[in-house]
């Protein structure tokens, strides 16, 4: 059995989310997400106007009479939440986790994808696969992938975008469009990338916390690693110390951004704080440009 309060934040996140998705989300996902190609549907009567190539030379002989193939785009997808469950998902400053927030972006993608008739998946990973949800269609589907995500209790600690990608290339014989939602505080991820992006839709979303990008001056503070438990004690008034973390950690943004664009990939950036609906709906826009041009 959920526990009552599980139960009440998976439906006031099930109302908020599914609002998102009618006023601002579903129409924008539709337009930037295409089909797997485009099937044959039926003819018609030649019309002027109508593409000389898609007449139907067979049915044009026997009904005396120009007739062309019509063509609909298969519009079903698979979408596949990857979703990271390692320990540092759980820091928060600004009253939300790092989970929550995935949990709550996963949950408006989810609703965006059935309003299309799509069909979503889940794999939870940490430093190894913890837990897999097969692709399907529907509410209660979506309800139950947002509850694991925010229920589920991984066993591993650490972060390996390796384990849950590479899970995603053996299982996936068709092409997907993967969502892989993970603060990225990992090293040497471009191989797991490139290998996935080669076949699938890859669309890196990355969660970070404003805390993570510059220490608060607070004396000094004992500080662990929720990953490996390293502790470590660090004087967060020194100015040499805030300024070299701050230079580290957006060394490692630019980093990443760098490696996206190296590897073609549209990605999402949210900040713990941030309205997420408008964020997602920048990357729909951004990237609806961007095929346009």
């Amino acid at each position: 059995m959920l526990a009552a309060d599980l139960i009440k934040r998976i439906r006031k996140l099930e109302i908020a989310t599914r609002k998102a998705v009618s006023d601002t989300l579903a129409g924008q996902y539709h337009s930037v997400f295409k089909g797997r190609g485009m099937a044959f549907s039926e003819v018609r009567q030649y019309q002027p106007g109508d593409e000389i190539r898609t007449i139907d030379w067979n049915v044009t002989a026997r009904m005396n009479d120009a007739y062309v193939k019509v063509f609909t785009e298969e519009r079903e997808l698979t979408v596949m939440l990857l979703v990271d469950v390692s320990a540092s998902k759980e820091f928060a400053s600004r009253g939300q986790s790092k989970s929550e927030i995935a949990a709550e972006v996963a949950a408006q993608i989810a609703f965006s994808a059935i309003a299309n008739n799509d069909r979503v998946g889940l794999i939870l990973f940490s430093d190894r696969v913890e837990h897999v949800i097969p692709p399907k269609k529907g509410r209660k589907h979506v309800l139950r992938v947002v509850t694991d995500i925010l229920a589920f209790k991984p066993q591993g600690r650490g972060t390996d975008l390796g384990a849950g990608l590479n899970y995603l290339s053996r299982i996936a014989k068709r092409k997907t469009v993967t969502f892989l939602i993970s603060d990225f505080l990992v090293q040497d991820i471009e191989k797991p990338l490139r290998i996935v992006s080669q076949k699938h839709d890859l669309v890196p979303v990355v969660i970070s916390d404003p805390m993570e990008e510059t220490f608060p001056k607070l004396g000094m503070v004992m500080m662990e690693d929720p990953e490996t438990g390293e502790r470590l004690i660090v004087d967060t008034s020194d100015p040499l110390v805030r300024g070299e973390f701050a230079r580290l950690m957006q060394s490692g943004r630019d980093e990443r951004r760098r490696l996206f664009k190296k590897l073609e990939l549209d990605h999402v950036e949210l900040r713990a704080g941030e309205e997420y609906v408008n964020a997602l709906a920048r990357f729909f826009r951004m990237r609806s440009r961007r095929m346009a041009a």
